[in-house]
């Protein structure tokens, strides 16, 4: 058959289509199932508000700044608009920029809307049994998926089709990159600022349940599981999903495009249609579990997306060495979720000894997650290397640039399941909310007992998921590093590799190697910071409030007082973090030039992988440790090792939540811009 790209940007669109529709009826299916229990329609409601609140004052200082941002690309890129007689690019660049923040909005506001729907049905469905709870929180999340993925898709295959020029997908990109950093770092610290408070002052302090309705943060919590882990979650993996499209495609069409285009936009395509299939066969078997339930959708998806590659590559003539790139990428990316999920599960050995360490104290609690954290992230980094090693010397003999796009088609690969692990990312919060609920209404030990081991579940997964998003974010800025060393040949510059003896490349990896701690730190202060005026607000409370902490009938905490505690301080921590990142980036590229601004991402990428493996693993290993000793381990609950693992846990909610998983999409972020401002660094630098 000879394929004709015209085909693929149809197929593309067409299975996008798919995609939404599945998840309409699935969206229909969920919002069926009943919610009959009055008080946990009450709390959903507060819920979903709270949420929406958050949701809307987030959005309107992000569109303040992604206007400022478009009419800065409007001017000055992909050059200045009255330098260059391609003034239309710089128009097409600024609204593909605006489509990648909508489009990216979009998606976390609507995956908001049906987790809001999931989460009280779930916790419902709980008295019925394990299989109806798990399978409403799955479907409710798996429509985040479908529609994250669907829309990354139809928008890069529309902005391709429309411009015809990949590098214009930069902008695209860079909208789904920058809403995605602010979203994510906006949404951790308002989620991890009352988890952190209410833990203290309620299981601590107090030595009440983690949702006891007396706890005035309670409900921020929950708020926050759905303004962090979901509406920030997908903005994140909508990002790294198209990035690495991008990426592929810019590197495609500098090797000349034709086959190479159209291999790129199949492959998305079909692993999207493999989740699709995947996400339908999903449910507990007999004698299955959540977690087995969960990893078996993404086996089976992984193993789909392998099999319709096969038929398109000898249907349609690609690259068998390209396909090898990408399973190799998938593959890569199933083992480093197995090793994430070996440190994180609560019927591994790690989780089990961090939580007998807990019985000597949090220190050892502490030190003991610091430890396991930092040994989990070598089998993901050595995951990482391996797998762009071996693309590149698949590819080698094709040359350079063939061999960097044999490593763009790795992280396509590893991100081809993106629409599965968004669903079993997004089904965490969904359980979590609904535990909660369960205990608000009074469903009986019985039914909290289910939604515990949903929930647990459900952070064994995300732990998974985000091990499985860091490693492919790995993969996507090593072939982004490309992406701007071909941008920088582009506008005149001769790169063909950076030399880290050269003083000005090591001039940048020093400074790219310090920013993913400085963005951390900064985010995690947000937290602490605004934590402890919520502690402050929750004693007030206490104090003021007659019989609230007695448990009175018909005394109520002042609940919007503490949502609006996080949302205050979230906002007003959001923007300065990333900006740093980026400001760093651009300084550095108009001191050293690209050589610089090259060994800034090197450094960057290494340092920054390191620090989120070793986050978001020793916080879920910290979580699960806590959740393991409340099952009645090491003493249970209200036991000194309760205490402690609660305190180890309180460490890791933003090391997993807020820094961890936004590290990603800040080396996302700052090789998105050194692309983007590739031209501008080659004609204006002092030492490059």
């Amino acid at each position: 058959m000879t394929p004709t790209i015209t085909m693929f940007y149809g197929i593309s669109i067409l299975v996008a289509a798919i995609a939404f529709a599945f998840a309409a009826y699935l969206y229909v299916w969920v919002k069926r199932q009943p919610q009959e229990n009055k008080r946990i329609t009450e709390v959903a409601g507060l819920i979903r508000d709270g949420a929406n609140t958050f949701m809307k004052r987030e959005y309107k200082i992000l569109a303040i700044f992604a206007s400022v941002i478009a009419i800065l690309i409007l001017v000055f890129l992909p050059h200045p608009i009255w330098s260059h007689e391609d003034w239309w690019k710089n128009i097409a660049m600024a609204v593909s920029y605006i489509c990648g923040t909508v489009l990216s909005a979009i998606a976390g506001k609507l995956g908001l809307v049906v987790a809001s729907l999931s989460n009280g049905r779930s916790a419902e469905a709980a008295k019925k049994g394990i299989k109806p709870a798990f399978l409403i929180g799955f479907r409710g999340g798996s429509v985040m998926g479908l529609i994250v993925v669907g829309c990354a898709v139809l928008g890069v295959a529309v902005v391709l089709w429309a411009v015809g020029e990949a590098s214009i997908l930069l902008g695209f990109s860079f909208g789904a990159s920058s809403l995605a950093l602010f979203a994510k770092a906006g949404g951790g610290i308002f989620t991890k600022t009352a988890d952190v408070a209410a833990d203290l002052t309620g299981k601590v302090e107090l030595g009440i349940a983690e949702d006891d309705p007396r706890n005035p943060a309670v409900i921020a919590d929950n708020v926050g599981d759905n303004v962090g882990d979901v509406a920030g979650m997908g903005a994140d993996l909508f990002d790294s999903n198209v990035a690495a499209l991008t990426s592929a495609l810019v590197l495609a069409q500098a090797i000349g495009g034709g086959l190479n285009t159209m291999m790129v936009l199949c492959y998305a395509a079909l692993g999207l249609l493999a989740s699709v299939i995947g996400i339908a066969a999903g449910r507990i078997t007999k004698n299955g579990t959540p977690t087995g339930a969960l990893n078996s959708c993404t086996y089976v998806t992984s193993a789909i997306f392998l099999a319709l590659t096969a038929i398109a590559t000898a249907l349609f003539g690609f690259s068998w060495l390209i396909w090898g790139c990408s399973a190799t990428g998938l593959i890569v990316g199933v083992v480093i979720g197995l090793a994430t999920d070996y440190f994180t599960d609560d019927s591994k050995p790690i989780v089990k000894k961090v939580a007998h360490a807990s019985k000597s104290g949090p220190a050892f609690t502490v030190l003991s997650g610091v430890s396991y954290g930092f040994l989990s992230a070598l089998p993901a980094m050595i995951g990482i290397a391996v797998s762009a090693l071996i693309s590149y010397k698949i590819c080698a003999a094709q040359g350079t640039e063939f061999a960097l796009f044999g490593i763009s088609m790795a992280a396509v690969g590893m991100l081809s399941i993106v629409a599965m692990i968004i669903s079993n990312d997004t089904y965490g919060p969904i359980v979590d909310n609904a535990r909660g609920l369960a205990e608000m209404g009074g469903l009986g030990e019985e039914a909290i007992a289910v939604a515990d081991e949903l929930d647990s579940a459900g952070n064994t997964v995300k732990a998974v998921t985000k091990g499985f998003s860091i490693g492919a974010a790995g993969l996507t800025v090593i072939s982004l590093l490309g992406t701007f060393m071909s941008e920088v040949n582009a506008a005149g510059g001769n790169v063909t590799a950076f030399d880290i003896m050269d003083p000005t490349v090591f001039f940048g990896i020093l400074i790219g190697a310090a920013i993913p701690a400085v963005f951390s730190a900064m985010l995690i202060l947000g937290v602490d910071k605004n934590a402890q005026k919520m502690v402050a607000e929750i004693h007030r409370q206490f104090n003021t409030i007659v019989g609230l902490k007695e448990g009175k009938e018909g005394v109520k905490p002042e609940y919007d007082k503490c949502i609006d505690v996080a949302t205050t301080g979230a906002l007003r921590e959001l923007i300065p973090a990333g900006l740093v990142a980026i400001l760093a980036t651009v300084a550095v590229g108009f001191v050293g030039g690209p050589k610089a601004v090259g060994g800034f991402l090197l450094g960057n990428i290494v340092s920054g992988l390191l620090l989120s493996l070793f986050m978001s693993n020793a916080g879920g290993l910290w979580d699960n440790s806590k959740k393991y000793v409340e099952a009645g381990n090491e003493g249970g609950k209200g036991s000194e090792a309760h205490k402690a693992a609660v305190i180890g846990d309180t460490v890791g909610d933003p090391f997993k939540d807020t820094a961890g998983p936004s590290i990603n999409t800040q080396i996302t972020v700052v090789s998105l811009v050194a692309s983007l401002l590739s031209a501008l660094f080659v004609q204006f630098n002092i030492f490059g």
